[in-house]
């Protein structure tokens, strides 16, 4: 019988946008806590204010963002369990990105954000996030973007753990680094105007919505 870890790196992932009918799904996958500490995906919107209000507030917040659409982002589901989330979107919805000087914008291209990540608690470490970026990718150049930007954290300079992903994931997707004005976080992109190169991965995700 295989190993319950081998089992994992050879499950199949499903990648669908986040819409309405969708939302109990997002809810059972972010839990009683709503994912990083009761953000329900508010931080890149409105900055540290969401720690200054419920958990519930958020919560509510970014549910009429799903209802009043586009949908924000991406679930993987292994069958019928969400067991990982991206939020994707233009990056001009995300207002505190220019917040921070470390991830101002580097010019007016009209960049999509893959902004932040999430991954159930016993499939991380297998391939979640990596199918997720890889449709990101396709959906991004879909609907017309320049380039899908990213801000990852480089494990090799820094010990913290990160909501948004990893430089070695994003590079072995193809993201180059375009400004760093710290060491361990850059901002990354992928051109999706010159290149047709959208990588693939065993976990090949299926871009259908059902």
């Amino acid at each position: 019988m295989p190993l319950l870890s081998d089992m994992k790196l050879e499950m199949k992932l499903t990648i669908r946008q986040l819409t309405p009918d969708r939302w109990p799904v997002l809810e059972d996958l972010f839990g009683e806590f709503g994912a990083c500490n009761g953000c329900w995906c508010m931080y890149w919107r409105i900055g540290s204010a969401y720690r200054k209000r419920p958990r519930e507030a958020n919560k509510a917040a970014f549910r009429e963002l799903v209802e009043s659409g586009p949908p924000p982002g991406l679930l993987a589901f292994e069958g019928d369990l969400a067991v990982g989330w991206c939020q994707l979107t233009p990056r001009d919805v995300l207002p505190w990105l220019d917040r921070s000087w470390r991830l101002k914008r580097v010019d007016e291209v009209p960049v999509w954000s893959l902004s932040c990540f999430y991954v159930r608690k016993g499939y991380r470490r297998h391939g979640v996030t990596s199918a997720l970026i890889t449709a990101a990718l396709k959906a991004a150049k879909r609907a017309g973007a320049p380039s899908l930007e990213a801000y990852p954290l480089d494990a090799k300079l820094t010990p913290s753990t990160s909501s948004t992903g990893f430089v070695s994931t994003f590079e072995r997707a193809g993201f180059k680094v375009v400004a760093q004005r710290v060491p361990p976080r850059p901002i990354m992109r992928h051109d999706l105007q010159t290149s047709d190169d959208v990588p693939t991965t065993p976990l090949l995700p299926n871009l259908k919505s059902k």
